[in-house]
């Protein structure tokens, strides 16, 4: 199921990715490369810190053909995209928290500090996204007061808690994409923000 939702998640967040290439004007081959850092950068980046080789799209190239495609046929349908906004953003929720738990489990298998598997996941379900802001000259969103590295921390903590909890693996999982997709979509809903910091002195 984890797989599954996996493959479902790089699709969607190479979608995304489209859309922010197709305001910024960028080429086919731009919108491609954008989409395939967002889909794949959170994994890669984890697997490069960690140590943890090959990375995912070098042992599975598939899943460039997949961002790619994903992005390609975002171009097709780019004039009805508008119209699919909350099944986006439902379904880039539940890529969060999956992601969040995949990246824990590369840590886990790692044997790292319980404190590395939280930040293994995080990165791997936050990073992409901030690549993507930062190579369409934006403020990253994840910095922005969205309730999102909030909430992929929060899924990996629950996720490895539960494990050394000794409780069974499937019910744990369940658990974990349940608080955190409900967390996800809650904070969106409600519009929930984490507190911002505002200094606008001048020190001169």
């Amino acid at each position: 199921m984890l797989t599954m939702i996996f493959y479902v998640a790089v699709t969607v967040e190479a979608m995304t990715a489209a859309l922010a290439a197709g305001r910024r004007k960028m080429d086919w081959f731009g919108v491609c490369v954008l989409a395939c850092v967002t889909a794949l950068g959170g994994g890669s980046a984890r697997d490069i810190i960690l140590g943890h080789y090959p990375l995912s799209w070098v042992e599975n190239p598939y899943l460039l053909v997949l961002s790619c495609g994903a992005a390609l046929l975002t171009i097709a349908i780019a004039r009805i995209v508008h119209r699919l906004r909350w099944p986006f953003l439902l379904l880039d929720a539940l890529g969060l928290v999956v992601f969040s738990i995949i990246g824990c489990n590369v840590g886990m298998a790692m044997g790292v500090h319980p404190v590395i598997v939280i930040v293994a996941g995080m990165l791997t379900g936050i990073v992409g996204g901030i690549l993507r802001d930062v190579l369409c000259n934006d403020i990253p969103l994840v910095f922005s007061g969205e309730l999102y590295a909030t909430v992929s921390a929060l899924t990996g903590a629950l996720y490895y808690a539960g494990l050394e909890l000794g409780w069974p693996h499937d019910l744990v999982i369940a658990g974990a994409v349940v608080v955190g997709f409900s967390l996800r979509v809650t904070a969106i809903m409600m519009k929930w923000e984490m507190p911002k910091f505002v200094y606008d002195k001048d020190l001169r």
